[in-house]
């Protein structure tokens, strides 16, 4: 299923498949932790060990010097916390406990990850003998060997995040949001320079993506700023190690908190904001926030948070700062909970700058259709908003799941034989639309004036603005085609009572009447 969801994924499926020998009766959610801290120890390893090479040829005696590999953003290893040192021992019985020593010993050298590995190879239910045979397998693989050290530890550690996203169902969701889903966000507000927010950040995700966008457009990671938080504990450890094997320092607060109750950022005003609040959360803690600051435009109701996220996050904008999220497309219409005036109120502030419908079965987790919320502080388009209906967008890529394409998979193809990439198509349109030169296509895309959305109550559903696609004219006369469909259907009608009478006789004939 997931193995088609990146671009080359022999070596990633590689380490998944050594990976889940360890599982034995181990629930996803549980050795989630141990495959995806066996990768983080194996690539820090192999980056230390890289450099402390690279100055033992230099003869210089500075191999054992922290500032050495601190000052290149390589995270320090102590001697006796080496994959070398570990690999050693991996058919020793005690090989979860030498693992565990290494993860703290890691820890103390490094302020930036303590409190974040696994420390949880040394419990019983972890077989032993497996987890050797596993380390064995990564001692036979030199990571940084595959390219791109931080790209392929990177794209191993998205898979397998995939991988436990599946297997965890609705749970899932909790930590992964799916990366076609990412990109188009990223792809649409281009996050090049400044503070980039996600306040239900999960793995991590928005912000991988908004670094190999700036990668990819010749940028310098060191232009944006990363700051989040998500209120499960293992899931933040899990974006910290996700971002620090990309060579990302984020601000993810001080600890796992609560992003209404405990806000880990009050005063921070984002030039960018991506995300993916839990869809309809119900007990958020509204009675305690009922004259929270962050409510200026109405307060959500108590029971779904959808409004609380899109005012929280507007509240945390820069004053030209743009946000993207995602929302279950309730959110477009509803009217209960004071949820149409909220919407309301925000559209006649002109913040909304861009509404998606997404196609169904992006997600693992949930059906629930979803739509993408774009909003602005500073619109290029004052009283517009582009409307753009991609549900019939993507392709399937199991019997479950649909992916937007990007253009590099040769399988998906457009009828002029191109790649079909749709989420480039999704961010040309935009593009178009705030250059001030898109054209509405029917069933596809729409400009609309602030007041057309109000004629329509305020409801957002993009369906009621681009209206219908247009069928290709066959040039068959109204009158005949009718004629000849009639004509048709009446054949098929004879043929159908022909076979009903057929298949009573048949019954009829064994003793069965109908």
């Amino acid at each position: 299923m997931a193995e088609k969801n990146t671009a080359d994924i022999g070596f990633e499926k590689q380490i998944w498949d050594a990976a889940c020998v360890l599982r034995g009766n181990m629930d996803a959610s549980e050795y989630k932790g141990v495959v995806l801290g066996l990768i983080f120890l194996k690539y820090i390893s192999d980056r230390f060990e890289d450099k402390y090479n690279q100055l033992v040829a230099d003869g210089d005696g500075f191999e054992e010097d922290r500032d050495e590999y601190t000052s290149e953003g390589i995270f320090f290893v102590p001697a006796g916390a080496r994959w070398s040192d570990v690999s050693a021992k991996a058919h020793d019985p005690e090989i979860g406990q030498v693992i565990d020593d290494a993860m703290r010993a890691i820890e103390k050298e490094n302020a930036r990850l303590k409190d974040i590995l696994p420390k949880n190879f040394a419990r019983p239910e972890l077989d032993k003998r497996r987890l050797g045979e596993v380390v064995d397998l990564f001692t036979n693989i030199k990571m940084i060997e595959h390219g791109s050290e931080k790209d392929i530890l990177g794209r191993t550690y998205e898979y397998c995040l995939s991988m436990f996203a599946e297997q965890e169902g609705k749970r899932g969701g909790e930590f992964f949001t799916p990366s076609c889903v990412v990109r188009t966000l990223v792809e649409v507000l281009q996050p090049f320079k400044g503070r980039v927010y996600d306040p239900c950040c999960g793995s991590g995700g928005m912000f991988v993506q908004s670094a190999k966008f700036v990668e990819n457009h010749s940028g310098n990671i060191n232009d944006i700023s990363i700051y989040g938080q998500d209120s499960n504990p293992t899931t933040w450890k899990l974006a910290q190690m996700n971002l620090a094997i990309r060579g990302i320092e984020p601000d993810l607060g001080k600890y796992a908190a609560d992003t209404f109750l405990d806000d880990q950022h009050p005063t921070m005003r984002a030039d960018y904001i991506m995300a993916n609040p839990p869809f309809n959360l119900s007990n958020w803690g509204a009675e305690q926030l009922k004259d929270d600051v962050r409510w200026q435009y109405g307060m959500p109701p108590a029971s779904n948070a959808n409004f609380a996220w899109l005012q929280h996050m507007i509240y945390h904008l820069a004053p030209g700062g743009r946000m993207g999220m995602v929302l279950a497309n309730g959110s477009l219409s509803s009217q209960s909970g004071g949820e149409g005036d909220i919407r309301k109120n925000i559209v006649n502030a002109d913040l909304v700058d861009c509404i998606i419908a997404m196609p169904t079965q992006l997600f693992y987790t949930t059906q629930i259709p979803v739509s993408l919320w774009f909003i602005s502080k500073r619109k290029k388009r004052a009283g517009k908003t582009l409307f753009i209906d991609a549900r019939k967008m993507g392709v399937m890529v199991s019997r479950k799941l649909r992916e937007l394409t990007d253009g590099t998979k040769e399988e998906y193809k457009n009828e002029d034989g191109t790649s079909k990439n749709d989420i480039k198509k999704i961010a040309d349109t935009y593009n178009a639309y705030v250059n001030g030169t898109l054209e509405d296509v029917k069933g596809f895309c729409a400009v609309v004036d602030t007041e057309k959305i109000a004629e329509q109550d305020y409801i957002l559903t993009p369906g009621r603005y681009v209206g219908v696609e247009e069928q290709e004219d066959d040039g068959e006369p109204f009158e005949e085609k009718m004629a000849r469909l009639t004509s048709e259907l009446s054949d098929l009608f004879k043929q159908s009572h022909k076979l009903e009478a057929e298949i009573k006789e048949k019954l009829g004939a064994i003793g069965y009447e109908v």
